[in-house]
């Protein structure tokens, strides 16, 4: 009896790959475990500004590492003749900086640790002079209130302990009073505020001297009278808006009866005209601004932001002086 031939095994189609939410097919390396090592390209930013009057262009050039962890920032300068000056290189993230001077070798270390709830470390070196500082902050009932103890890295004395409340800080250290005699002091500095008859109260009193100073400000107008002791200078500045477009600054010291004066113009969120006078030099001056005066050049017209001054000396008129300065930004 012959015995039947086995059949050979069926050769079966590979199954069909896994479709997408769309009822598209996923493409090789595109499934769950693929997408857990794919890393998108850093986006990478430029940023160039040149003043006329130094004649040097200022550089930035940064991007975001691992998801937006982490910063790198490379600044440098060019001068006339192309040279690179001061070039910088900056790596931060949430718990470390590292700031690197190239011309120097040198580096700056900052760190910042939450060791326990309301409990943060801080510490900063400056690795070729070997010195820094280190400091504990800790939470006292609620963020609101924070009591700080730092100290200098090599210690030279006590550390300085600050208190901070919502109405400002105090701080208590020790300073060299005499240095030949090596006489070591407590010195209590610190700032208050407070808001009185629909202003602001501000003191600032440090060492010997005390800063105070009033600013009340509405929809139209500002006023800040400031008072420094013991040396009783005298100082009030005053700002008046006539409409959104149209603002008056003025400032008046007492003790040197010098005065400055400057009037703004605005036309839109982008453009900005601004002329003004100072006693202490001397000079009348024009401005224009094309882009955010205090904004970045990301949200000016075609990410750039350029200004133009006319400075006029009253004394010699005829070394009038045109300055510009140009701030351009790229994202790639």
């Amino acid at each position: 009896m012959v015995e039947p031939k086995p059949e050979p095994p069926s050769i079966s189609a590979p199954p069909p790959p896994p479709l997408t939410a769309d009822g598209g097919a996923v493409a090789p390396g595109q499934g769950s475990f693929g997408s857990l090592f794919k890393i998108d390209r850093p986006k990478l930013r430029v940023t160039s500004e040149y003043d006329s009057e130094s004649s040097v262009f200022f550089n930035k050039i940064s991007c975001k590492l691992l998801d937006n962890l982490a910063k790198l920032k490379l600044s440098f300068q060019n001068a006339n003749n192309g040279e690179v000056l001061e070039p910088h290189l900056y790596l931060k993230s949430k718990f470390f900086s590292l700031q690197y001077d190239v011309e120097e070798n040198d580096a700056l270390l900052n760190t910042s640790l939450e060791i326990a709830p309301g409990l943060q470390f801080r510490a900063a070196t400056e690795l070729k002079a070997r010195q820094g500082e280190v400091a504990m902050v800790a939470d006292l009932a609620g963020p609101a209130y924070k009591f700080e103890l730092s100290s200098a890295v090599p210690s030279i004395g006590m550390p300085r302990a600050t208190l901070k409340f919502p109405l400002g800080e105090i701080s208590l250290e020790e300073k060299d009073e005499e240095e030949e005699q090596q006489k070591r002091t407590l010195s209590l500095n610190g700032t208050v505020k407070s808001h009185i008859l629909n202003g602001v109260y501000t003191a600032r009193f440090s060492d010997e001297n005390l800063d105070l100073r009033y600013a009340y400000k509405d929809s139209e107008m500002t006023f800040i009278p400031s008072l420094s002791l013991p040396s009783n200078a005298l100082s009030i500045a005053f700002k008046r808006r006539f409409s959104h477009s149209d603002k008056l600054s003025y400032l008046y010291k007492f003790d040197t009866d010098s005065w400055s004066a400057v009037y703004k113009h605005r036309v839109g969120n982008d453009y900005k005209l601004k002329a003004g006078y100072d006693t202490d030099v001397r000079h009348g001056w024009a401005a224009l601004w094309v882009g955010n005066e205090d904004g970045k050049a990301k949200t000016a017209p075609m990410k750039m932001k350029v200004q133009i001054m006319l400075q006029v000396p009253q004394d010699n008129i005829k070394s009038t002086a045109l300055m510009f300065r140009v701030k351009k930004r790229w994202d790639f």
